[in-house]
């Protein structure tokens, strides 16, 4: 699988960051950078069950090529979460649904090195973000 560009952007300014604390503030940069979501778009239904913060992730669907390709916007009142939202939706937006219901994000983030650190809260709430991306791709495939 080839992943998109903005994520092998972010995987490759990971790979020079050796400590993590370096990598904490690239990843909260990540994060500032999201564009903000429309308090309208803050709903139960779009908020992630399972994070101890408040996330919220709202997708499309584009099926105009045939296959549905999906995209994603997101957002976190939590900084660092903020930032794994980033990721995330750098890894997943863009691609079909059938790709993204077959890709490990928590797989990815080991590769790249960012779940070492990643307390037990935060790495269910990424858990819980990937199902919740992964449940709606596969709905879709």
């Amino acid at each position: 699988m080839n992943e998109p560009q903005a994520f092998q952007d972010i995987a490759e300014n990971l790979s020079f960051l050796d400590d993590w604390e370096d990598r904490l503030n690239y990843l909260i940069e990540l994060g500032q950078a999201l564009p903000d979501m429309p308090e309208v778009d803050k709903t139960a239904e779009n908020k992630v069950k399972g994070c101890v913060s408040n996330v919220w992730l709202v997708s499309s669907a584009d099926r105009s090529s045939g296959a549905a390709v999906m995209s994603f916007r997101g957002q976190s009142d939590a900084i660092i979460t903020k930032g794994l939202v980033a990721v995330l939706l750098a890894l997943y937006s863009g691609r079909p649904a059938s790709e993204i219901a077959e890709t490990d994000a928590i797989a990815w983030f080991k590769e790249i090195g960012l779940s070492e650190h990643l307390g037990m809260q935060r790495s269910n709430g990424l858990v819980a973000m990937v199902n919740r991306i992964r449940s709606e791709a596969k709905a879709l495939s």
